[in-house]
């Protein structure tokens, strides 16, 4: 993210850099704003508070019981937020902006949180 070279500078990122660098600043910025941590930057086995955009909303069977799972971007990186038990949460679609907490495990695939708290955030008027 260009945070450096004065208001020049930041005007001339603004027009050089293509859309989705500009959406994973914005991204970026509004988690911080929530508090959250980039989720790029959470080690496994931490407990974090991440906050960004559902990408994809999935049911999966584990061990012949449903789960819900949803990825999460915040433009540092995705995290997917797994509810054991569960096959829908109202509210909780594509598109849509929340805060999460919980404990991170991370492998080489990919970063969870499994039963996470979330918070579903205001949607953004444009």
């Amino acid at each position: 993210m260009a945070e450096q070279g004065g208001w020049w500078g930041k005007v001339v990122h603004r027009l050089t850099a293509d859309d989705d660098e500009l959406e994973a600043e914005d991204l970026q910025r509004a988690a911080r704003a929530e508090g959250a941590v980039p989720i790029g930057g959470c080690q496994d086995h931490e407990a974090a508070c991440v906050a960004g955009t559902v990408r994809s909303v999935t049911v999966r069977t584990r061990s012949g019981a449903p789960s819900l799972e949803v990825e999460v971007y915040d433009g540092s990186g995705c995290v997917t937020l797994v509810f054991l038990g569960r096959r829908q949460i109202p509210g909780l679609d594509a598109g849509r902006s929340l805060k999460a907490t919980g404990r991170i495990s991370r492998d080489d695939r990919r970063t969870t949180i499994f039963n996470p708290r979330y918070e579903l955030l205001p949607v953004a008027s444009h």
